[in-house]
């Protein structure tokens, strides 16, 4: 006999009064140990009692252990006719078993293969992209993937994150582009693997899903990515009349990336002024009106819909005073502006950070980052420890927007 009897070996050995002995034999042969000796049961219940007697056609004794020969039982297999022997009576209940010393050859081997996959990427010589892969590694993500037979999963990531950083494109035709589904980022393993990735790349670690797409240039719903605006007039298509007639009657305006992308606009302005809180722009409305000068919120991380407009308005020629909370984040999406756009940071110098955090201030979360346009700053705040967000500088904001005195100085 060289095949089990799968359904007396079933009745017979893969009841759960059983599965302890089954789950020891399993453990032996994952050390590579001999199937000989006794097992040991420490204060087995009446019922594995009872079948351990069943098993072995005797009384399984007394006491407060129970003690089981594994050539018994394994004669008692043979001599029925049901397997010629333990192992194979094991594996065919529970499937083949791997010495653990030969899986930790393979799974190394499998690592090594997918490390070497995915430093094919061209991020692989960046910091973030080594972090990230090494933090995979480290934290059992590659044996996970490589034992639910996913060993593919990180170069996909990888070919993913080649694409990136994108312009304005929709996810699923980047999943489409890469992946030949429109639906593969969007699910295990690749949704968490790619945005892992890109969190580490834009260091926006806590930030929603949206905006970490949208640091690179991905849109998840181009009707959820929006822009608030006001007094930002405009031309060329119906929206360029439906920013102007909000403009002229000093009324904030929502935009859609949609709305950009199938009725573009031109906007000729000589400067605009982008903040990073709502509030900003709600009290300018309410206090200035249409004699406000043109203002661009972007509501934290700026959405693609952000990018898009004021991608528009630097091609009319205007110039961008941008600012932003007085925290990591916000200084990373100035200096991203200063670089994208050559914008010039509006209220962002160290005495307007310390203006403010007289008033009030929350500790810095993350990492620090450098702030070109005004090394001081950068330092300052990583000394004091505090964040400072826009509310606690609306009055100084409002006289700029009323006035155009930020217009004067990048660090005014």
């Amino acid at each position: 006999m060289t095949h089990p009897d799968a359904a007396r070996l079933a009745r017979t050995l893969g009841g759960p009064d059983l599965a302890w002995l089954v789950d020891r034999v399993i453990s032996r042969l994952e050390r590579d140990l001999a199937l000989d000796g006794e097992i040991v049961l420490s204060a087995p219940s009446p019922a594995q009692r009872r079948a351990v007697g069943r098993l072995l056609g005797r009384p399984a004794g007394s006491g407060s252990t129970l003690t089981v020969s594994l050539p018994a039982v394994a004669d008692v297999l043979r001599r029925a006719g049901i397997a010629p022997d333990l192992r194979t009576a094991v594996e065919a209940l529970r499937g083949p078993v791997s010495p653990r010393s030969q899986v930790r050859i393979h799974e190394d081997r499998a690592r090594a293969a997918i490390i070497a996959s995915a430093s094919a990427c061209r991020h692989a010589d960046c910091d973030w992209f080594r972090g990230w892969l090494a933090d995979l590694n480290a934290d059992g993500t590659l044996t996970r993937l490589i034992r639910a037979g996913r060993s593919d999963a990180v170069g996909l990531t990888a070919r993913v994150l080649d694409r990136l950083p994108a312009d304005n494109l929709p996810l699923p035709v980047l999943a489409q582009q890469v992946c030949g589904d429109t639906k593969a980022l969007s699910e295990p393993p690749l949704a968490s693997l790619v945005l892992s990735g890109v969190r580490r790349w834009s260091e926006l670690d806590t930030a929603p899903v949206r905006d970490v797409w949208a640091s690179v240039g991905v849109v998840l719903d181009d009707l959820a990515s929006q822009v608030l605006v006001l007094n930002v007039p405009a031309a060329g298509t119906p929206l360029g009349r439906w920013l102007t007639d909000a403009a002229t009657a000093g009324i904030p305006f929502r935009v859609t990336l949609h709305q950009l992308t199938v009725a573009p606009v031109t906007v000729e302005l000589l400067d605009v002024f982008v903040c990073e809180n709502p509030a900003v722009l709600r009290v300018a409305a309410a206090e200035l009106g249409a004699t406000a000068a043109p203002l661009v919120c972007t509501e934290g991380v700026p959405s693609v819909a952000v990018h898009r407009l004021i991608a528009s308005i630097v091609a009319g020629g205007a110039t961008v005073h941008w600012r932003g909370d007085f925290d990591w984040v916000g200084v990373r999406t100035t200096a991203d502006a200063v670089s994208r756009y050559g914008a010039v940071p509006w209220r962002m110098s160290v005495p307007d950070y310390l203006e403010g955090l007289a008033g009030a201030g929350v500790r810095l979360q993350g990492r620090p980052v450098e702030t070109p346009w005004d090394p001081a700053l950068g330092r300052t705040m990583s000394e004091r420890g505090f964040a400072v967000m826009e509310e606690h500088l609306i009055p100084l904001l409002l006289d700029d927007l009323g006035s155009g005195e930020a217009r004067r100085s990048p660090l005014s």
